[in-house]
This record gives C-alpha cells, sequence and structure tokens, in this order.
C-alpha cells in the first residue's frame, strides 16, 4: 500500500497499514500495537498461577468448589502479610484514623475515655497533620520535610551516621523508588544493570520496561544464598564484552527469593567493587526487621565504615554512589496497601540528583497517607511512651510467629524426598530446590510447561497453596526452585504440601 508525494507512490509505515487498511480490525487498541515492552514484561509474583488460585477463591466463596481437595486458598506467593490475617499494628491505624477524619481530634475525650486511643497517639496525629496540612493535599514531590527528617533521624540511630533528609526521597513503596532510579540511570538500550538471580522480579519487568539489559549475576546457594562477588565481576567483564554499558548493580539484603542475609564481609566487597568498577550500588532492604540469623548491616553504615579506614586513605570510596531503599508494606508492618517507602541517596553528582528530583515531580508526589506510615515506621512508639507497651506485645508477637513458621516450613522441606532448602535467615520466604523425577519432567515437557511451573500447578490444584515457581525468579540451569512465604497463619497448610510432594513423587517415579 501506498501515498502519492511530489514524486510518486510513497509506502505507508506499517503501523499505519495496519490502522487505516486492515478490515479486520474492530478495535482502536490491539494486542500489536501495544508498547512491546510491555508485552515482553514478566512478572511471575502476579502470574498464571496466581490469577488461577484467585478463580479457586471465588469457587470456594460461592460455594462451588465441594468438588475441590481443600477447603482454603493460601496465597503464598506473594508478601502480602495482611491479606494473609496478619493484624495491623494499633498504633499506626490509629493516627491515620485521626489523619483521615481530624474532626475526631475535636473528641479528644471520646478518643481516650471511650475508644482506647492513648495520649501519645493524639500528639503523633497532631504532629503529623501540622507536617502535611492534609493527607488529602500534595506534599513537596520529595516528600513532607517533616517526615523526611524522621527518617534521617532513624537511619542516623540504626547505623551511627549522620543522614541529611535532602538526600531522603519518600516515595510510593520501594517499587516506585525503583523504578525512578532505573528510569534515570537507564540511559539506552546498552544500559545494564547487575540483578542477582534469583531475583524480585520487579527488576527485570522494569529493565525490560526500559528497553536495557539486565546483566545477571548468580547468588551462591551453598553460601546460604551469599553474595559472590567474583560471581558479579564475571559477569560485568561478560557484559562489557557485549558492549553493554554496565551502570549499577543491584543487591537484595535480607533476600527475596531467597531469605538469605548478607554478612559484613559480602557488603564491604561489594562496594569496593562498585568504587573499582564506578557502579551505582542499589541497595533493596526492605526486609531489614526480617532477620532471623545475626543483626541486620545497611550498606550505608559498610559504606561509611569504608570511608572512615584505612582501605580509603587513598579517598576511592569517597564517591561511591548509593541508592538504599526502605518500605513499609514489609517488617512487622505490613502495611502495602497504603504504598509508603524511602531512598536515601548518597554520593550522587548534584546535576544528577536534579534529574531525579525532575523525574518523581513528574510523578506529583508519593500517597500522603503512605509518607505518615513511614513516618510511624521510623519513629514507633518508644519505651515509656502510652502506646509502647501494646506496640511492643504486637509488634514481637508478629516477628515470632514468622519465626516459627519459618521454622516449621523449613523442617518441613527438610524432611521431604529431593528436597533441599537453605536455613531460613530473613526476609519473608523460602526458596527450596526440588529434584524432580524423570518422569515428571517428562509430564511438564508434554503440558508444555517449565517443570518447576508444571510442580507448582500441581501443587495448587491439590492443596490450594499458591506458590511461584524458581524460573519467575532465576535459578541455575537444570535447577528447579520454587518460592513460598510463611505468612498464612498456623502451620497446618504446611503437612498440605509433605502430602502433595509425596504423592507428586510416587507418581511420577
Amino acid at each position: 500500500m501506498s501515498a502519492h508525494g511530489p514524486w510518486g507512490p510513497l509506502p505507508l509505515p506499517a503501523f499505519l497499514q495496519r490502522r487505516a487498511f486492515s478490515k479486520t480490525r474492530t478495535k482502536g487498541l490491539q494486542l500489536d500495537d501495544v508498547n512491546p515492552h510491555v508485552r515482553n514484561a514478566q512478572y511471575a509474583v502476579r502470574g498464571e498461577l496466581a490469577i488461577k488460585s484467585e478463580q479457586y477463591r471465588a469457587q470456594l466463596h460461592r460455594g462451588e468448589g465441594k468438588q475441590l481437595p481443600f477447603d482454603s486458598v493460601i496465597s503464598a506467593n506473594i508478601g502480602n502479610p495482611q491479606q494473609l490475617d496478619q493484624q495491623p499494628i494499633t498504633f499506626f491505624r490509629q493516627v491515620a484514623s485521626l489523619l483521615e477524619n481530624p474532626l475526631l481530634l475535636e473528641k479528644e475525650d471520646v478518643l481516650k475515655n471511650s475508644l482506647g486511643y492513648k495520649p501519645d497517639v493524639i500528639q503523633r496525629a497532631r504532629k503529623l497533620l501540622d507536617d502535611v496540612k492534609s493527607v488529602g493535599a500534595y506534599s513537596q514531590s520529595q516528600g513532607a520535610p517533616g517526615i523526611r527528617q524522621s527518617v534521617a533521624e532513624f537511619i542516623e540511630r540504626r547505623d551511627g551516621y549522620t543522614a541529611d533528609p535532602a538526600n531522603i526521597y519518600l516515595c510510593a513503596g520501594a517499587s516506585s523508588g525503583v523504578n525512578a532510579l532505573m528510569t534515570v540511570i537507564c540511559a539506552t538500550p546498552q544500559t545494564g544493570i547487575l540483578v542477582p538471580i534469583p531475583q524480585y522480579p520487579l527488576y527485570t519487568a522494569t529493565l525490560s520496561l526500559l528497553n536495557a539489559q539486565l546483566v545477571p549475576y548468580y547468588l551462591d546457594e551453598s553460601r546460604n544464598w551469599g553474595t559472590s562477588v567474583e560471581s558479579i565481576k564475571t559477569a560485568l567483564q561478560e557484559a562489557k564484552g557485549r558492549g553493554v554499558d554496565v551502570r549499577a548493580v543491584v543487591v537484595i539484603n535480607p533476600g527475596n527469593p531467597t531469605g538469605g542475609s548478607l554478612i559484613a564481609e559480602d557488603i564491604t566487597a561489594v562496594l569496593e567493587m562498585a568504587a573499582q568498577e564506578k557502579l551505582v550500588v542499589l541497595a533493596d532492604e526492605v526486609y531489614q526487621t526480617n532477620v532471623f540469623e545475626g543483626k541486620f548491616l545497611s550498606f550505608k553504615k559498610c559504606l561509611r565504615d569504608l570511608q572512615k579506614s584505612k582501605k580509603n586513605s587513598d579517598g576511592r570510596f569517597d564517591n561511591v554512589e548509593l541508592a538504599s531503599l526502605h518500605s513499609i508494606s514489609k517488617g512487622m508492618i505490613g502495611e502495602c496497601g497504603h504504598r509508603g517507602g524511602y531512598y536515601e541517596m548518597v554520593g550522587f553528582d548534584p546535576e544528577v540528583v536534579a534529574q531525579i528530583y525532575k523525574f518523581v515531580s513528574i510523578m506529583l508526589c508519593a500517597p500522603v497517607i503512605g509518607q505518615c506510615f513511614v513516618e510511624m515506621m521510623v519513629n514507633p512508639p518508644r519505651e515509656g511512651e502510652p502506646s509502647y507497651q501494646l506496640y511492643k506485645k504486637e509488634y514481637d508477637t508478629i516477628y515470632q510467629n514468622l519465626h516459627d513458621r519459618a521454622r516449621a516450613l523449613y523442617a518441613a522441606f527438610r524432611d521431604m524426598e529431593g528436597v533441599e532448602c537453605q536455613n531460613p535467615q530473613g526476609a519473608m520466604y523460602l526458596f527450596p530446590k526440588v529434584r524432580l523425577p524423570r518422569k515428571a519432567i517428562d509430564a511438564a515437557k508434554k503440558a508444555g510447561k517449565s517443570p518447576d511451573d508444571f510442580y507448582c500447578l500441581e501443587m495448587l490444584d491439590a492443596t490450594g497453596i499458591c506458590t511461584v515457581p524458581g524460573s519467575g525468579f532465576g535459578q541455575e540451569e537444570g535447577t528447579f526452585h520454587f518460592r513460598t512465604t510463611f505468612l498464612a497463619p498456623g502451620v497446618d497448610w504446611v503437612d498440605r504440601i509433605a502430602e502433595f510432594h509425596k504423592k507428586f513423587m510416587d507418581q511420577h517415579r
């Protein structure tokens, strides 16, 4: 097809041919018209298994699932604590209720005497309203100044080093922060980001949307999913050899999906490598309170320690660029739906910071109620304050329940035939490796599925438990894993997995 120009017929671009001349077009926007980078993006955590599990849930809710071999659906595929009956922290929700309806503050006696609101709840609500004026109003693009000050003070208490509120950006959950930082970093299709494998698929999906290069480096499963700098260096050199302009390295600590927690030596080694290679470090630290073994160490603390050490006599670590992220969605708080988080940037060029500020300004601001939850997360009730005892009891109960379920799930995996699982160190997940029989692998191939996908689908159909196959996160060739949370209440559902696995293995011998 063509159009006529002054020198004769001109060919029409393919997209115009499709739109102008297709006799079968019934919609203005069809699949072929969609941004190909969106079509190519994958996000396994909310993929086929999650959709099927919701169909089962709806069946049971309508009373139509009597033929199913289970009577409840367990969404162990996603770190969504309150969907799985984790109770909100009372202090947080009481403050939020006053922020959403400030007229209640005019009935202070009713709040205290009839509804059980403590004086520090009322005081915090007044302070936050003084900072933001109204949770229905926009804040500064970077976030409310008073809340950023609270974040800076939290970081100082945590690390023992000063933090500048000017370097802190409040965001709609850590995912929003990752998107902002990676959008600014990924300048061309040849820009590369080093990402751990297994990884949270936010990173690969975002790189796909940005039409940038994934540079995978493999975690060491034999060392509790530790970060190997040698693996990072190998991946970096291989990517450079392909002409990839590697600009940043992502580290998730504690790990998702692995649950691994990094020691100081591993963190320091990554920072040293980043200084040598001039890489931005993106430290995803949203599970920093979910640590069951050892103690959480932030990249910021380790960087400041390095900068003070004799290793920095030549100033090689002074300009390391580090962005570290935290969120209200995880930890003991689990306020995923309120979309709050922050990232702190240190060592960045001021002109780059100006571009990041411009990008977040285009998005206007993070949800202000989410910003307020961030303030409560970093500045919870302290010992001696009226709300402290209840806060501490609720916080410790959630932590202990998570720890107990992690141990129960780990013990079950350890006893299953052909299953290996690393000791739960942190986060909300276990990532067991399953040695599948050849017959099961052949059955998966016949069904048009990857073996781990086939295994997880069979588990869902038999038990109602929704997990995520390891291929959704990346795994070494020839190995098969799956990720499960340990957020669901109780441990009886763990027995469902063990029973299914035995039957599955017997069926496919």
